[in-house]
């Protein structure tokens, strides 16, 4: 079963592959059509391979109690949750159109999260997205899992809010159904303090779930913690982005501003470059530094030619010419010289009988 999968045409994530990184438009549009297509533009201007919504069918999501609620907050967009859900909810035809401006016009990968079920068939049947986001709220939702799975699509399914017993359900009720998929280190709170982080649940993921890729979906401010995310492994990166941190909505202050998305990408990559190779070797931009100040085996005082070397009769230092390696300068003891070497020369292999 595959470590890494295609989760869009042409573009494959874990194993080797570069970092895939997710810009969470989600709600933060405010509503606005237009809005959100200028933010799909500036996603892709700042480097990031996915532009992505949330849609949700409201009386799936949510019962008739929860949408009657009361909601007065400086946030709310109504009366009640479900006028306020309501205002910001897109419909059909205009995720339809989302979707046609940021692969036609943008040249971005246009995907969304299904918050219910009707909505995941949307997305997946008619808008055809080519992965799904599970959301924190619906990973425990096991019948949904198995739903999705099912439709054969990609899917990257965020962890906020559950336990380990819980990851290790999801993983056994998707595997055997669909194995295109990745786990997402997450914890559900807006702003989210470094102290809740636990990235290092990324490491025990991968530990238990090594055949899939393992990434972080972050809400806290800056970008730090998410360049180190990608230094312990995480292969999909998703973070909430905003035009204005101060406008209404409950996600702006756990969201990141262009500038800030564009400058962590940017960083995603230097920190991808600079992990390089697992095999600890002399490299070739070290050799102008080895041949500078590297060290070799002297000899300390004259050494007449048939000489049993001790420690004593040995030193290193920077020396001319290169000569025998320190790492090495215990082969040397008991070995006697072939000819004389002077004090503070360089000892040679071809001076040493071995």
């Amino acid at each position: 079963m595959p470590l890494e999968f295609e989760i869009a045409p042409g573009r494959r994530v874990g194993g080797d592959n570069p970092c895939f990184v997710i810009a969470e438009i989600g709600q933060n549009h405010q509503g606005d059509l237009e809005i959100a297509k200028r933010m799909i533009r500036l996603v892709k201007e700042a480097g990031a391979d996915c532009a992505k919504f949330q849609k949700s069918e409201l009386d799936h999501k949510f019962n008739k109690a929860a949408l009657e609620r009361p909601y007065v907050t400086p946030n709310s967009w109504g009366k009640t949750y479900g006028e306020h859900k309501r205002y910001l909810e897109f419909s059909h035809s205009q995720y339809r159109e989302l979707k046609a401006y940021a692969e036609n016009e943008v040249g971005i990968i246009f995907a969304a999260s299904g918050m219910d079920q009707a909505a995941a068939d949307f997305l997946l049947d008619d808008l055809r997205i080519p992965f799904l986001k599970v959301g924190s709220g619906d990973t425990n939702n096991l019948p949904y899992l198995e739903h999705v799975a099912k439709k054969g699509s990609p899917l990257v399914i965020s962890s906020g809010m559950q336990s380990m017993d819980t990851m290790r359900r999801v993983y056994e009720t998707v595997k055997p159904i669909n194995s295109n998929f990745a786990l997402l280190q997450c914890t559900s709170a807006y702003p989210l303090e470094p102290k809740d982080v636990h990235l290092n649940v990324i490491s025990t993921y991968r530990k238990e779930f090594p055949d899939i890729p393992i990434g972080y979906s972050g809400h806290e401010s800056g970008v730090a913690i998410t360049l180190a995310a990608v230094a312990i492994g995480a292969k999909i990166i998703e973070r909430h982005v905003t035009l204005d941190k101060t406008w209404k909505g409950s996600d702006h202050s756990a969201s990141l501003s262009m500038d800030e998305l564009a400058e962590m990408i940017k960083s995603i990559r230097i920190v991808e470059e600079s992990l390089g190779s697992s095999l600890k070797a002399m490299r070739p931009c070290e050799s102008y530094t080895h041949q500078k100040l590297g060290k070799s085996v002297v000899a300390v005082g004259d050494i007449s030619a048939g000489d049993t070397l001790s420690i004593e009769k040995l030193a290193v230092k920077v020396a001319e010419p290169r000569g025998f390696p320190p790492e090495r300068i215990y082969e040397l003891i008991g070995k006697k010289t072939k000819k004389a070497i002077k004090d503070d020369a360089t000892v040679l292999e071809e001076d040493i009988e071995f």
